[in-house]
Order: structure tokens, then sequence, then C-alpha cells
């Protein structure tokens, strides 16, 4: 671990889903919390990002890091035994079906959840009520939630924020509708926030008191080759369009940059273009796993994704710790926007290749 030396730190995160993927962001949390000199402020986050946000905040407000490591680990143990979702395993037919990866999509395309699951069973609801004390995180105010879901009705995003979290903001963030009846919260519907942000950078940017964010990216920006089969082609749209509501916002940042000139550093506009961001990407490990591992959180897959987070994120740190609350150590225009044949879209500040005994250390589950 390292001191900030002159003054403590504050980051806000902005933590994407991709289900089981997640451990890699719970590895990034984990190495964060070494490190006294380093706090956080504000968390956005979408889908599995929302699951390790609330359990950092839940953590947090109970015993300060430790108990924010303690939680984390926790919840994703929980996660580990939960295993295949419960709900498949409460229907043999689906069962059977769900243990062969091909049988298991064309399980999602034929039955609705609505009629595979009747009565509306989530295991997540169970795992959050038992490791989550919604109450006391309300009213936890070190840190700012920022919870992701997507209204069914309008297709647009609604943010649920730290005073009105419960269960159902954080289920409704994470439903998937091929797997879960949609999440009724006030009389409105909602399914998984990555439809719409994934995770919102804007409203963080723009609001936050502090103006430093890390990314934690967990689907791969970009894809080698053409996706032929109808299961790669499936699962391809299903990046693409997670990845659109990160790419709009970013979008939406550099034009607020490019208007710096002329329309002043006050006003949201100001606080956009001036914000510090960072990035810790897990692309190069998610992108060689099957997509299926998305929904399936063995120990191997948990253990793998978290030791890669910690080891990523100690890499960032070592780089880029001096330059937190001075510049941002990504460029987003190059990393997001930029046609792939313009050269290098690499962060700023480049991080050392992980060798295969690097990416094996760490704790296990």
């Amino acid at each position: 671990m390292f001191g900030f030396g002159r003054k403590r730190v504050r980051l806000n995160l902005a933590l994407q889903g991709g289900g089981a993927h997640g451990a890699f962001t719970w590895g990034v949390i984990d190495r964060l919390l070494d490190e006294n000199d380093l706090d956080f402020a504000w968390l956005s986050a979408t889908s599995a990002g929302a699951v390790n946000a609330v359990a950092l905040a839940a953590g947090l407000s109970e015993g300060g890091k430790p108990g924010a490591q303690a939680k984390l680990r926790s919840v994703w143990s929980a996660v580990q035994d939960a295993g295949v979702p419960d709900l498949l395993r409460l229907n043999p037919f689906l069962f059977g079906m769900s243990r062969s990866a091909p049988m298991g999509q064309v399980a999602a395309s034929l039955f609705s959840p609505y009629e595979f699951n009747p009565l509306g069973f989530d295991p997540l609801r169970r795992l959050l009520t038992s490791h989550i004390d919604f109450e006391r995180l309300r009213a936890f105010t070190d840190v700012e939630l920022l919870i992701a879901a997507t209204d069914v009705a309008t297709g647009r995003m609604r943010l649920f924020r730290r005073h009105e979290m419960t269960v159902e903001a954080v289920l409704a963030s994470a439903c998937l509708p091929t797997i879960h009846h949609a999440v009724v919260i006030d009389g409105r519907a909602y399914w998984d926030g990555g439809f719409s942000a994934n995770p919102d950078l804007v409203t963080l940017a723009a609001e936050s008191p502090v103006a430093d964010t890390l990314i934690v990216q967990i689907a791969p920006a970009t894809k080698a080759g053409i996706p032929k089969g109808a299961r790669e082609i499936a699962f391809d749209v299903n990046r693409i369009t997670f990845n659109q509501p990160l790419l709009r916002d970013i979008e939406l940042i550099e034009a607020a940059r490019e208007l710096r000139g002329w329309r002043g550093k006050k006003g949201r506009l100001g606080r956009l273009a001036d914000h510090r961001f960072h990035l810790v990407d897990a692309g190069r490990y998610t992108a060689s796993l099957s997509p299926e591992t998305k929904l399936r959180p063995d120990q191997e897959l948990l253990s793998y994704l978290h030791n890669a987070g910690r080891s990523e994120t100690n890499k960032w740190l070592d780089r880029n710790q001096a330059f937190i609350g001075r510049r941002a150590t990504v460029d987003l225009k190059s990393k997001f926007l930029a046609p792939p044949d313009a050269g290098s879209m690499r962060p700023l500040v480049e991080n050392d290749e992980l060798s295969p005994e690097a990416a094996s250390q760490g704790s296990k589950i």
C-alpha cells in the first residue's frame, strides 16, 4: 500500500453491469479499500455494478473499510453458493436445459419468465435482504448512490439515489427481462439499467462535488471477428446494446468539452467538461470468456476475475495515484469514440501486461 501523503483523496466510482463478470469489479474495490488515504464519494452503478455498490456502501456503514471488504466477500460468496439460479433448480426441465449452453439459449427464447417462473421468484432478493441493511444504508451519508434502472414503458433511465434505496431498486437495476419479471416500484415497471445507463456518467460528473471518477468497465468495448452462429450473433447484439448508453454519455461529455472555449467554466456543462476520468478495464479478461459465464458464478471464475481486478487496480494505482485530483488518466474520446483505424485507443497512462502468475495471485473466495 502507498500513502497519498499531503491530503486524503476522494474518488467517485462508475460501475458497469455484467452478471458474474462483476467479480472483477469486486476485485477492483477490494484493492482500493486497502488504501488508507483514499475515500469514496459517489457510486454510480448498474446491475451487477449496483450489487457491488450497495455492498460497498453497506459495509462502510457497518464497519468502515474492513467492514466493506468483508461485506463484499460475503455477498460474492453467497452468489457463488447460489450457482445456477434457484428458479431453474425449481424446474427440472429448465435446469436440464441450462446445463447445456445451446439448449439454455433455446430455453430463454422459448419461455417467458412469466411462464417458467409464474410466482416471480428471484434468488437475488433473498441474497440482498440477508446481507444488506437497507434502512441503515439510506441513513449513511458518507457516500451517495446513483443506481440505474430502465423504465419499461418509456425506455428512459431512472436513477435511484441513496435516500430511496431499497432491495426493489437494486433488483430493478439487475432485472434481465428474459429471466425475471419486471420489478414494479410505485406503479412503474423496470428492467435492467444497462439498457439506458451502464453506468450513468453524466449525472455523476455534473452533480458530484468530487471531480474524479474511476470507471470500471466490464464489457469489452470492441471484439474481433464477425459473429456468424445464432448464439454468437445474439451475444454480440447484447454486448453492443449494453455498451451504447456508456458511449452516449461519453459523446455528451466530449461535446461539452468542445464547447469549453466559449461557454465559460460555470454550470452543468462546465462541470461535465472539467471532470477527470480514470479507467480500469476488464475487457482483456472478459473478452476471452464465454458469454454464458455471466450466469454461471462458479468459484474458479469468480476467483479468477476477483484476482484480475485486484491486480489491474494495483497497477493502475502505481501508475496513476499521483494524478488523482490533478488530471485525467484516460482519454475517453480516443478510447471509446475513435474509429478502429484511427490509431491507438489506449489510456493516456498505459498498463503493463499482466503475467499469468499475477493473474493467479490473490485470495480465494
